[in-house]
């Protein structure tokens, strides 16, 4: 029987970059053209098995979990493995970027300004097999579009702050990539911890671009309503990690 423990590993979303097969030069495009026609890609599920394998994670990773859970999810041998791989890939890859963010247990506030509530996905899910989901795709353009309207709104009402430092973040690694790529913001593993009718009800994308609108418009009293809101279902998102 397996041994039963009380550890709780943290449920990831994603921010994902898809280019078109255009912005690769051969052979890497025809690699990416028989990866594409597969019928065994990997599910979010693999995602998260790899985000906690991946360098960037673990720093996450040891900021939120105290070290004896930190080892319990990943043993120390495991880790140094995994930063050893890294370093190797990046001495033969050293203009790779990134095509995934990760974070766990939320969505940052910044990863919403990409996105619209019109482009918002959801699906309940019908069974185990089929789990619900919750998405937003968009157009890179757009997505750039957003970043800029953002960064000027915010910029105009604070000269710094958090939410400024992570969205010109966020615009940055847009730049890297195809001007014809997708954007697409997912819930991943996260839809399994929070309840149906809070994924249901949670239009964050619309809150953040009306704090935003509401900034533009010179309106502080509207623009903290709306941040509120958000912080508000996301504490309470994070207080699961806690929860037994």
């Amino acid at each position: 029987m397996p041994k039963v423990t009380s550890v709780i590993v943290p449920y990831a979303t994603y921010l994902r970059v898809y280019e078109p097969l255009a912005a690769f030069p051969e052979p890497e495009r025809s690699q990416w053209a028989r990866y594409a026609r597969r019928t065994d890609r990997p599910s979010y599920q693999d995602e998260l098995r790899r985000a906690l394998a991946d360098l960037a994670a673990l720093d996450e990773l040891s900021e939120e979990l105290p070290p004896p859970v930190m080892d319990a999810v990943l043993p120390p041998v495991l880790r140094r493995q995994a930063a050893q791989d890294y370093e190797r890939w990046l001495t033969i890859n050293p203009d790779a970027r990134p095509w995934i963010r990760t974070a766990t247990w939320q969505v940052p506030i910044n990863w919403f300004v990409l996105v619209s509530d019109e482009e918002r996905e959801y699906d309940k899910g019908a069974s185990d097999d089929s789990p619900p989901v919750l998405r937003y795709r968009t157009p890179m353009v757009q997505a750039r579009r957003r970043v800029a309207r953002g960064l000027r709104a915010l910029r105009e009402a604070m000269n710094e702050g958090p939410l400024i430092d992570g969205l010109m973040d966020v615009g940055r690694w847009l730049e890297e990539f195809h001007p014809r790529s997708l954007v697409e913001l997912d819930y991943g593993g996260l839809v399994h911890v929070v309840p149906a009718g809070t994924l249901e009800d949670d239009h964050s994308a619309a809150d953040v671009a009306e704090g935003i609108a509401a900034l533009r418009r010179g309106d502080g009293a509207g623009a903290g309503e709306a941040y509120a809101r958000l912080v508000e279902r996301w504490r309470s998102v994070r207080n699961l990690r806690s929860a037994n």
